[in-house]
């Protein structure tokens, strides 16, 4: 017998949501094969059995967000043995869970596609009667915050484990009146009259995402920069790009494709921008990854073309479709949303003519891109109309201070508004 536990599939994960179950109780598993859907603070990802067997008992089922370690299936031999040891199935809830403890190191169950961390995060306590115990790290916080003596309790869970549900019946069967207020509470917070609102649950990418930016805003001191760049140049260009690629049979390349280009190019020539806060010292990156900012109806996702100065424009543009669409239809790996050092975000297909981004952590800076608008301009003494282009850089004050920002938008400005220098 064996436990399936919620692996850790990302640097940044606390806990998991399963999505699906591909397999159900009764199915013989072999290892290799798909058990389940798990949705992460970045992706939805598959889940793998580590061995064979059978499974057994489902326990958390579709919907449940689970802390990683915890056991989420039972694998055993047929035999329903793991069944009957098994603790209570958990119940799908939309509310985060709190613990956030990583798992143990224990002989793992599953793993995971591309990559997996797994462990049942059992760790023994010792009784008074000197019997060591086993528990999950949620049951441990749970005792903790219950004020619940985890080595008296009973556990169900497989070779005596207490699990959560173990020490909540503990504590409810001991629960005493609760004492009189010494003070009056407080009036509870006036709500919206039921009826008048649709309750939305954030998905795990949503919830991580406003975590992180808001964390972002409040650590990072951010510094914005403004420039408008003429960029008649590039899209007379770009489209003499895709004319010799429709003659190929090649995809076309975007406006953003050329973006993605001269800023990596950008960032070879000046590499002070790509670099990484790190408390008494900065990291400044060898190589340079472009996140491309993606918005789906699941939420922001950001895959990264990796080492995007030194790939064509086309390669990119082939890169860039082919992520943005695993993006939407959340068939992203871990590996193609991290390592970025720089991120684009582009409004410009929605009419946005500027506005400012907020850094995607650990990076120390994002670029906003809005839409090209026709202006008329002065051209010795005569009036012509250009295009022009909007970009914001937000920079985070810490590792890059104005000077180095504006020098790098001059860079970029350069760079684009004279677009042979961008593929030489």
């Amino acid at each position: 017998m064996s436990e399936v536990t919620m692996p850790r599939l990302s640097d940044t994960m606390e806990e998991g949501v399963v999505a699906a179950w591909l397999k159900q109780v009764g199915d013989q598993v072999k290892a290799g094969e798909i058990l389940a859907e798990i949705e992460t603070d970045k992706a939805l990802m598959e889940l793998e059995a580590y061995e064979d067997g059978v499974l057994e008992r489902i326990i958390a089922e579709a919907g449940a967000r689970v802390p990683i370690g915890e056991a989420i299936a039972i694998l055993g031999d047929g035999s329903g043995s793991a069944a009957t040891a098994a603790p209570a199935p958990a119940a799908p809830t939309t509310a985060p869970a709190s613990a956030t403890a990583a798992p143990a190191a224990a002989t793992p169950a599953v793993q995971s596609s591309p990559t997996a961390v797994n462990g049942n995060g059992s760790a023994p306590a010792v009784s008074a009667d000197g019997e060591r115990k086993k528990s999950s790290p949620l049951a441990r916080k749970i005792a903790k915050e219950l004020g619940v003596d985890i080595t008296a309790v009973t556990g169900t869970g497989p070779g005596g484990r207490v699990t959560k549900l173990d020490v909540e019946t503990a504590s409810s069967t001991v629960a005493a009146a609760p004492a009189a207020p010494a003070v009056a509470p407080a009036p509870a917070a006036v709500s919206p009259a039921t009826g008048d609102y649709d309750e939305i649950p954030l998905t795990t990418i949503q919830r991580v995402s406003a975590q992180r930016l808001t964390e972002s805003m409040q650590q990072a001191p951010h510094i914005y920069l403004t420039s408008a760049i003429d960029v008649t140049e590039l899209l007379a260009f770009r489209a003499q790009i895709n004319t010799t690629l429709e003659e190929t049979g090649s995809g076309k390349v975007s406006v953003n494709d050329l973006l993605v280009k001269a800023v990596a190019t950008a960032l070879r020539l000046d590499p002070s921008v790509n670099v990484s806060f790190a408390g008494d010292k900065l990291l400044r990156h060898k190589a340079i990854n472009i996140g491309i900012a993606v918005a789906t109806d699941a939420g922001l996702f950001v895959p990264v073309i990796h080492d995007a100065d030194r790939k064509s424009v086309s390669a990119i543009a082939a890169e860039g479709r082919e992520k943005a669409g695993r993006a939407r239809d959340r068939k992203l790996k871990g590996e193609d949303m991290s390592g970025g050092t720089f991120t684009i975000s582009n409004l410009g297909m929605f009419g946005i003519e500027q506005f400012t981004a907020v850094i995607n952590p650990p990076e120390s800076a994002i670029l906003a891109v809005g839409a090209a608008q026709d202006e008329l301009k002065l051209d010795g003494e005569k009036v012509v109309s250009r295009k022009i282009l909007r970009v914001t850089l937000s920079a985070d004050h810490r590792s890059i201070d104005g000077a180095v920002a504006a020098k790098f938008l001059r860079q970029l400005k350069e760079l684009i508004e004279h677009p042979l220098r961008i593929v030489t």
